[in-house]
């Protein structure tokens, strides 16, 4: 009896911290899509208003850029997670949060998040008060720096932790794939290899761990398939 209390506890306690979480990611996702949305609006409707043509030029270097800069992240936190966040003592006492249990609904790995978004938002105001196309690839970079920090969010922080639940895309195979490539790094088996995220397989595969890899998301997929058949079956019952 005390035992299932003491697990019903838990649960509620980790549900409590699955909806903080979730409702943080959420509101910033939104609010920040609102407004690089409503930016790439107004930069068009500006040259719309003075009578100019549609500015394809504008708008094919902010989804050039934006493309681009979101690509890079993924080579960028590669790079810094290895070497300014694992191989780095200074910067390893925040990260070092993110390789322990966890207490409560935040770490203090998060602040590398906020410190990530502020070139981001830098570059955004930047290219949204500079009305050419110089502020259109400053602008662009900055979305993309955006739209990478919020996939990086929900797949991190959400699938691969779950921090928060996150619906139909933990199915995906490219997806349980990322998944079980960035438990091989917490198990630091190939030296810590993944560092990057959604290229993680990749890098796997580059030091010789793509059979392992495969192997893991097939156990992954059978444990997963086992515990829905047993949780449809308590259902029935």
């Amino acid at each position: 009896e005390e035992l299932q209390q003491k697990r019903v506890k838990r649960a509620e306690a980790r549900r409590r911290e699955q909806l903080t979480y979730q409702f943080a990611a959420i509101a910033a996702s939104v609010g920040v899509t609102a407004l690089a949305g409503f930016a790439t609006y107004y930069r068009i409707t500006c040259y719309l208003a003075n009578d100019q043509a549609f500015p394809y030029l504008d708008l094919a270097c902010t989804l050039a850029l934006a493309a681009g800069a979101a690509f890079g992240m993924e080579m960028y936190a590669r790079w810094v997670h290895k070497d300014m966040w694992h191989d780095n003592p200074v910067g390893y006492i925040l990260h070092k949060s993110h390789h322990e249990p966890r207490t409560g609904p935040f770490e203090a790995n998060d602040i590398y998040a906020i410190v990530n978004a502020v070139p981001a938002m830098a570059l955004c105001l930047y290219g949204f008060l500079r009305p050419d196309v110089w502020g259109s690839l400053c602008f662009g970079a900055g979305l993309g720096i955006t739209l990478f920090g919020i996939s990086y969010m929900f797949v991190h922080d959400g699938l691969v932790h779950r921090r928060f639940p996150v619906g139909p895309i933990a199915d995906l195979p490219a997806m349980k794939r990322i998944v079980v490539a960035h438990q091989l790094h917490h198990s630091e088996k190939y030296g810590g290899v993944p560092f990057g995220m959604f290229l993680g397989p990749q890098e796997l595969e580059a030091v010789g761990a793509g059979p392992e890899l495969d192997r893991m998301v097939a156990e992954f997929d059978a444990a997963r398939a086992k515990k829905a058949g047993a949780t449809a079956g308590a259902g029935r019952r």
